[in-house]
């Protein structure tokens, strides 16, 4: 199967690519919306590259890349009633959230900016841009390597 593409939001004050770097992989927990489980649950697989997006930013951006390095299995914060993510329906036997892990590649020098990505008529397509409130979202190859190349120019903000 080839190599899919992702972009994956987290806001950076709760785990950043800094967090990720200095963690080297982490699991993606917490993730509460079915469409965005859904893409986890059946579609990602190890070698998956991913654009980490740090949302509620100014501005919001692409500041790195992370791979997904352990497919889809249940997210255990689902099971735990002490944490915000507690789901009283889900259970060992039927669980209703998953989870990927990703490892850190590389950060940006430069973060490449959702209003840079909005201007470039190359990226007008790109779900970030039309339905930008979904945390785990499918990006195509051309999209990832163009969001890249902007970034290894400098063109970030």
């Amino acid at each position: 199967m080839a190599r899919q593409y992702w972009l994956m939001k987290s806001e950076p004050y709760v785990y950043s690519i800094d967090d990720l770097e200095r963690d080297g992989t982490t699991h993606w927990d917490g993730v509460r919306n079915y469409a965005a489980r859904n893409l986890m649950r059946d579609r990602m697989r190890i070698g998956d590259r991913v654009l980490y997006y740090h949302s509620n930013a100014r501005p919001p951006g692409v500041a790195g890349i992370a791979e997904v390095c352990r497919e889809s299995y249940p997210d255990f914060t689902q099971f735990d009633e002490s944490n915000k993510y507690f789901d009283p329906k889900a259970t060992e036997e039927t669980p209703r959230w998953f989870m990927v892990d990703i490892r850190f590649i590389e950060k940006f020098a430069a973060e490449v900016s959702l209003p840079r990505i909005r201007a470039t008529p190359e990226l007008a397509k790109m779900v970030l841009v039309n339905r930008s409130r979904l945390s785990v979202q499918p990006v195509t190859e051309a999209e990832y390597e163009h969001i890249v190349a902007m970034a290894k120019e400098g063109v970030g903000g």
